[in-house]
């Protein structure tokens, strides 16, 4: 696929690193640095690119130049994603995202910035996705249904029509919804549960049908920041 533009990396880890993979064998995009907090470097070199500080990225890689994409996990509930997604933003940087040329997306679906969807997921008519939002592989998100900022869904996740679910949630391998459902902001929707019910924020959901757990979602994902 020919390059029309570069980008650098903010991660180093092995979601930066499988990034690297699909933005390179299927994307326009030319990576040509990844980079980095001062504090969690452990490296100055990946893939025979160099990895600089987030601190001095600027100074290497203006921001008229170069495109950006921060590629880290659901670690604390997606916070450190979204720290870093936010803060790359205000230093200027446009964010683009990847969808698999294997992904299924309807003509008129909407798909915000620095969103990381894998092969195999079908997004289907007038789906709404918002920035920041990682889809690993073969998840189903249904007509009309919106998945709002800073999201992560595992795989095989079924989203049925017409949900919407809230800003920094998690949701497990084979979780579902069922049609009609809100998902609050901060919920944790684990493996293989059914949600039947619109749900509270800041709560980790289990079982079929799915309720409620005593312990936040903050503290289950070990959060440090709101």
């Amino acid at each position: 696929m020919e390059k029309t533009d570069q980008i650098v990396i903010v991660g180093e880890g092995e979601t930066a690193e499988i990034a690297y993979e699909y933005f390179t064998y299927d994307s326009p995009y030319e990576v040509i640095a990844f980079s980095a907090e001062k504090k969690y470097l452990t490296k100055t070199e990946l893939f025979g690119l160099p990895v600089v500080p987030f601190e001095e990225l600027k100074e290497s890689y203006p921001t008229d130049q170069v495109k950006a994409f921060v590629a880290l996990s659901y670690t604390q509930l997606n916070r450190p994603r979204r720290r870093l997604y936010q803060a790359t933003k205000e230093m200027g940087y446009s964010l683009v995202s990847y969808v698999s040329s294997r992904a299924f997306v309807w003509r008129n679906v909407e798909i915000g910035e620095n969103c990381f969807i894998f092969e195999n997921n079908v997004l289907q008519y007038k789906v709404r996705v918002g920035n920041n939002v990682v889809m690993w592989s073969g998840n189903h998100i249904g007509h009309q249904s919106i998945i709002h900022d800073n999201c992560f869904l595992s795989s095989h996740v079924v989203v049925s029509g017409y949900c919407e679910v809230g800003e920094n949630c998690f949701f497990g391998v084979n979780s579902c919804l069922g049609n009609n459902i809100r998902i609050a902001d901060d919920c944790i929707i684990g493996a293989g549960s059914v949600v039947l019910k619109d749900t509270e924020p800041q709560k980790v959901y289990r079982g079929n049908p799915a309720t409620a757990s005593n312990i936040s979602s903050l503290v289950a994902f070990g959060v440090k920041e709101k």
